[in-house]
C-alpha cells in the first residue's frame, strides 16, 4: 500500500484508515452522516491525493487526447476543464477523467487512483503521434474543499475572486502563500467548492492554512465514506461500481460526453450502438419501502424475474431513504417504472427516478 503525504495528519485526527485503490486512505472521522451534512451545509476537506495526474503536451497533444477520449477536447480553452472517458476497443470504459487545458498544447489529465497504471499504459499504447507524456501522480497532492461555505471560507487565502470561477473552470494562482496552485471549481459532491492541486511538499502548509481560514465556518476533515454518499445523492458514476471495462458510455447515461463529431477509439461501434439503441441502461432508483440497497443486489420485476443489478446503493443522509444506481433492461428505465430490489430474499419495492436524487 502507498501512503499519501498527509497520512500522519489523518492518523493524528483519529481517522479510520483503510486500504483504498492501492493507498492507505482516511475513510471516516466522526461518522458518515455528520461528515456528509458538514459538506451539504458548511465546508469540509477531503484528501484525495491518491488521484492520478498525467501531463500531455506538445504539438500533437490534442490529437492524442481526441483519439483516446469520447468528449470533444477541441472545445477547451485555457482555464477550462472537461469531464470525459477513455473508451476501450470492446465497447466498455477504461476510466473516466477530467481534462484541464493548462496552456496551448498542454493538458492535465486527472484519472482514478485505481487505474493510474492501466490508464498510463493505455494512453502510451495509443500515442503514435509522439505527444509528450509525463506521469506526475507521485508528485502532486489534491485537496477537495467542498460545501456552500467554501468560497467564503477560502477567499482570504487568495487574491483570485473565487466566486468568479465558474463550474468546470480553474485558475493557476497563489493560494495560502504558495505559487502555481491549481484552484479548480470542480468536485464530486454537488455542494460547490474547489479542488486544490499542489506539490506534495506544499500540501501540509495548504491543509493547515485552509483549516485556519475555515475555522469560523465550521470546516472539518471528511473521509471517503461520506464522499461516496455525497456523490451517490448526485447520481455521479464511480469507476469500478457504475462504470467499468464492460459498460458502454451510452448504457451508463454518458451520451452527453460521447461526441461523434470526431473519430476516437471504438467510435464506429458506439455510433452503431447509439443508432440501434442499448439493451440496458444505468438508472437511479429510490426505495418506496424501508431498506438499504447494496452493490450487486439483484433488481427484479413484480413477478420476480431478474431485470438488472445494483451498482451503488446507500441510505441517503440528506434524504433519509434508500437510493441507488443500477443497470436495468431498457423497458424498465423510464422514470416512475416499478422495480424491486432483492434484499436478503425479500423483494423491496422501488421506483426509477430522474437524477440527481439530491436537489438543492
Amino acid at each position: 500500500m502507498k501512503n499519501i503525504p498527509l497520512l500522519h495528519i489523518h492518523e493524528s485526527l483519529g481517522a479510520k484508515i483503510l486500504p483504498f485503490a492501492g493507498y492507505n486512505m482516511p475513510i471516516l472521522y466522526e461518522g458518515v452522516n455528520i461528515e456528509h451534512e458538514t459538506v451539504r451545509n458548511a465546508v469540509g476537506v477531503f484528501d484525495v491525493s491518491h488521484m492520478g495526474e498525467f501531463l500531455i503536451s506538445g504539438p500533437n497533444a490534442l490529437a492524442l487526447i481526441q483519439k483516446i477520449t469520447t468528449n470533444d477536447a477541441s472545445t477547451l480553452t485555457i482555464g477550462k476543464a472537461q469531464y470525459s472517458c477513455f473508451p476501450n476497443d470492446k465497447g466498455g470504459i477504461v476510466d473516466d477523467l477530467i481534462i484541464y487545458k493548462m496552456k496551448e498544447e498542454e493538458y492535465l489529465l486527472v484519472v482514478n487512483a485505481s487505474n493510474i497504471d492501466k490508464d498510463w499504459e493505455w494512453i502510451s499504447v495509443h500515442n503514435d503521434v509522439n505527444a509528450d507524456m509525463k506521469n506526475l501522480s507521485d508528485e502532486y497532492s489534491l485537496l477537495a474543499i467542498q460545501g456552500p461555505k467554501a468560497i467564503e471560507a477560502m477567499q482570504s487565502l487568495t487574491s483570485v475572486n473565487l466566486s468568479e470561477i465558474k463550474y468546470y473552470h480553474f485558475e493557476v494562482a497563489e493560494f495560502a502563500g504558495i505559487q502555481n496552485v491549481i484552484i479548480s471549481a470542480t468536485g464530486y459532491t454537488g455542494s460547490g467548492g474547489f479542488e486544490i492541486y499542489c506539490k506534495n511538499d506544499e500540501v501540509e502548509h495548504i491543509w493547515n492554512k485552509a483549516f485556519e481560514a475555515g475555522t469560523a465556518f465550521g470546516i472539518k476533515p471528511i473521509g471517503l465514506a461520506a464522499r461516496d454518499t455525497l456523490r451517490l445523492e448526485m447520481g455521479f458514476c464511480l469507476y469500478g461500481n457504475d462504470i467499468n471495462d464492460t459498460t458502454s458510455p451510452l448504457e451508463a447515461g454518458l451520451g452527453w460526453i460521447t461526441k461523434f463529431t470526431k473519430d476516437f477509439v471504438n467510435s464506429e461501434a458506439l455510433k452503431v450502438q447509439k443508432e440501434n439503441g442499448v439493451q440496458r441502461k444505468l438508472v437511479g432508483f429510490e426505495l418506496i419501502e424501508r431498506g438499504v440497497p447494496r452493490h450487486d443486489y439483484e433488481i427484479v420485476d413484480k413477478d420476480g424475474n431478474t431485470i438488472g443489478i445494483v451498482t451503488s446503493g446507500t441510505m441517503a443522509p440528506s434524504l433519509n431513504k434508500g437510493i441507488g444506481l443500477g443497470y436495468v433492461t431498457t423497458p424498465f428505465s423510464t422514470p416512475d417504472s416499478e422495480i424491486f430490489i432483492r434484499i436478503r430474499k425479500n423483494d423491496v419495492a422501488a421506483k426509477v427516478v430522474k437524477l440527481p436524487f439530491y436537489k438543492k
